[in-house]
């Protein structure tokens, strides 16, 4: 699988191998969803319920308008952030004092949405509460989940799912493709080896193996790909010979998970002995890991010049998968193998030793991603560290259950801050700063109150300002006993972000101002450009106008230098915030400045403020219709994201005067239809109505037809047009017949209408008037 792209849509992966069979299973379980709105799919490890999760999900797109929206769960071991691994996957970054349950259920109320929770069995109860107080809530949601373990909750279809079909005996060769587990291994055969093909002469060698692997398509595909060393009589040779030996010894264990682990024991032994080594070693990664990792921390046998050809046979032998998800080659193992690898690793004695040089090695990554943080660099060092995350998770976890390790754990933490602000994870970089503080009992030191500050950040930007405050008093005694003056410039920092955020101005302009000073002097660009854009902001809402000007000015003068994105696009907002009341057109060219910027970086936040501020701007020049598409897309933004639309209080009378005065111009049924459809504008639809590009969604609604139609309504009347029946409808949808009909006669009856040519002919005038 690689990733695709999200939007819309979701966030499927695209297939890189045929999908085989399962015709059965596929039409139950589309059925399943049609009656019930929470369907797991059960089974044993390597029976394939992740592969036809996926390819219901991709089926089924068109029955959700809001998307099909995959969550693995298989490298997650924290049972708390279920709901923040979710929320990441929808795009709801945690900036609000709510908490994160509360607003997921939130985001998801009125959204007709699919959710795939997968491998959800080592975190079965956290999955369960989750999805029973979703589905509670959210009327549209639907949640196909994969398991060993149903979910055991009301409303729960289980399917349960079988292995592949394999022949009792052997049969004619005309008749052996129908049996699903003989098609993949022939497929797969053919992959490994393109002049593979199934004959009378091995018949009956293919369709013993298929037997003796119960049908069970990992170990099938395992099989087969050992053919680029071995004919399929000796693969049939070293499976009858390991269940002979190891059958005996574990009795009382399923034969299928015996099996199943029986295949990969003979996948361990097919290896060479570097092989082996590495394999185990490589388990240490989580969710993934690319080369510079891997000859760092895996390295000493084989030595760092071989490594690489090791890790190709590995890929060879399909214990490795590579991919190439952007312009960097990762590699992962299936969670089975990396299970496997890590008990060997565990048998060797060196998976401390392990576990501490991956520590290491993501610790001295996440360092130099903060040195150079302004810097050209910026973009990949995010992409990095986004593609990294399962393996910080894994550092941090190292961090707080080994001894004498809490100290690393608050020098990695804290220096993530900045990438935990960019990407909008404040719930989860808090759930990390808490545990780590909590675990340290050494001295007092400089990593501690950089790691209070970073915390108290957090918490301000959430709007918990009473644990914000007292996280800076507790940093300040610390810096205190610490007696260093960047120690204090840290605190002062925090401080007066936290002042900011609280509305406090004069406490906000000294602390700032004297934290900038040192930092300044001791050549820390990244918190002095930080902490010049605060200051200039509320330098200016305290009324210093023309000093506002001057440090802001001073912050894209350095960012330009330096090649910076992230920083700049909000001191661009901040110095367009400045001026908009007296120069409105160059404060629509610096939001539009920002945005660009942002759509670069895939900063939601500063994008939700210039959207914001674009629509005060709009409501001035008397444009009330692009206004309220601009308010309605911030907000629905500011929402993703967890965030209020205005995060600093002396700004909110802007904002609401624009809403009142947009509301006056067009009249509250026609600023609704507007709002709402800014509202329903994805991320880049959003900017690009914004920045006056063509937009690739619908066009805005005009007329009471297109608004009073829901979204279900439209859908329908869109496939009446394409000729589809109530049947057609209902499959296309995946919703039973008789609530398809009923859809029709809503559109029929809202439209005024009698036929279905009618419906059809008004979704073809809409398409053609409906222009912006």
């Amino acid at each position: 699988m690689t990733p695709a792209v999200r939007g819309k849509v979701g966030n499927l992966p695209v297939e890189l191998t045929s999908f085989v069979g399962r015709r059965r299973e596929l039409t139950e379980v589309k059925r399943l969803l049609s009656v019930a709105r929470l369907v797991t799919l059960t089974g044993i490890g390597g029976v394939g319920k992740t592969r036809l999760a996926l390819r219901v999900a991709a089926d089924s797109r068109r029955a959700f308008d809001d998307g099909v929206w995959l969550v693995e769960l298989g490298e997650l071991r924290d049972t708390d952030l279920v709901v923040d691994t979710v929320a990441a996957v929808l795009g709801l970054r945690e900036e609000s004092a709510r908490a994160p349950l509360e607003v997921l259920t939130e985001y998801l109320a009125d959204r007709r949405l699919l959710l795939v929770l997968d491998n959800c069995e080592h975190l079965v109860e956290a999955a369960a509460t989750l999805t029973q107080t979703l589905l509670r809530s959210c009327p549209e949601l639907h949640v196909l989940a994969t398991s060993r373990e149903p979910l055991g909750i009301g409303g729960e279809a289980v399917l349960r799912v079988p292995p592949l079909s394999v022949p009792s005996r052997p049969l004619p060769l005309r008749g052996l493709p129908s049996y699903d587990a003989v098609a993949l291994f022939v497929q797969r055969a053919v992959a490994a080896v393109p002049e593979f093909e199934l004959t009378e002469d091995n018949r009956v060698t293919v369709t013993r193996i298929c037997q003796h692997l119960d049908g069970l398509p990992l170990p099938i595909e395992l099989a087969a790909a050992r053919l680029r060393a071995m004919s399929a009589t000796d693969i049939l040779d070293r499976l009858s010979d390991r269940y002979r030996l190891l059958a005996g010894g574990r009795r009382g264990v399923p034969t299928r998970q015996q099996t199943l682990r029986l295949s990969v024991d003979w996948s361990y032994d097919l290896c060479e002995p570097e092989e082996a080594r590495l394999w185990a070693r490589l388990s240490v990664f989580a969710g993934g890991f690319e080369l510079d990792a891997a000859e760092t921390i895996c390295a000493g046998d084989p030595e760092p010049e071989t490594l690489l050809d090791v890790m190709t046979s590995l890929v060879d032998k399909s214990i490795l998968i590579r991919e190439e998800p952007s312009t960097a080659v990762r590699y992962r193992m299936l969670e089975t193998l990396r299970e496997y690898g890590r008990e060997k690793l565990q048998d060797t004695g060196e998976s401390a030793a392990l576990r501490r040089r991956h520590r290491d090695w993501y610790e001295q990554l996440v360092l130099r991603a903060d040195t150079e943080w302004i810097g050209p660099n910026q973009l990949e060092w995010i992409a990095r560290l986004e593609r990294e995350h399962q393996n910080l998770r894994e550092a941090l976890r190292f961090c707080l259950t080994e001894h004498g390790e809490s100290e690393h754990g608050l020098r990695l933490v804290a220096a993530l801050n900045l990438f935990v602000l960019a990407r909008g994870m404040s719930g989860e970089g808090r759930y990390w700063l808490d545990r780590v503080l909590a675990h340290h009992t050494g001295a007092p030191s400089v990593h501690r109150v950089d790691a209070l500050c970073a915390d108290s950040v957090l918490a301000g930007v959430q709007g918990d300002l009473r644990t914000a405050t007292a996280l800076v008093e507790e940093g300040r005694v610390l810096a205190e006993a610490v007696g260093e003056g960047t120690t204090r410039a840290l605190v002062a920092h925090a401080d007066g972000l936290v002042a900011l955020h609280r509305g406090d101005l004069d406490r906000s302009v000294t602390s700032l101002d004297a934290a900038v000073a040192v930092f300044r002097t001791v050549g820390d660009l990244r918190r002095e450009v930080e902490g010049l854009t605060a200051l200039g902001l509320a330098t200016a809402l305290r009324g210093d106008t023309p000093r506002a000007i001057s440090q802001i000015e001073e912050v894209l003068a350095i960012t330009e230098l330096h090649g910076e994105s992230v920083q700049r696009a909000y001191s661009l907002w901040a110095l367009g915030l400045v001026v908009w009341q007296d120069e409105p057109r160059r404060a629509s060219g610096l939001f539009e400045q920002s945005l660009r910027l942002s759509r670069r970086s895939n900063v939601p936040l500063s994008s939700a403020l210039c959207l914001d501020a674009l629509a005060w701007i709009a409501a001035r020049e008397q444009q009330a219709r692009r206004s309220a598409v601009l308010l309605g897309a911030a907000e629905a933004l500011s929402q993703a994201i967890g965030n209020p639309t205005v995060t600093v209080p002396h700004l909110r009378h802007h904002h609401d005067e624009c809403e009142q005065r947009t509301r006056r111009a067009l009249g509250e049924r026609a600023f609704e239809a507007q709002f709402r459809h800014g509202k329903a504008l994805s991320f880049a639809d959003a900017l690009a109505f914004a920045l006056d590009e063509e937009p690739r969604t619908a066009p805005l609604p005009r007329g009471d037809a297109a608004t009073s139609l829901t979204r279900r309504e439209r859908q329908v009347a869109d496939l009446v047009a394409q000729g589809l029946t109530n049947g057609a409808i209902a499959d296309r949808l995946v919703i039973s017949p008789r609530t398809a009909q009923g859809h029709v006669e809503h559109v029929l009856a809202k439209l005024g209408f009698t036929s279905r040519a009618q419906i059809a002919a008004w979704v073809v005038g809409q398409s053609r008037n409906d222009q912006p």
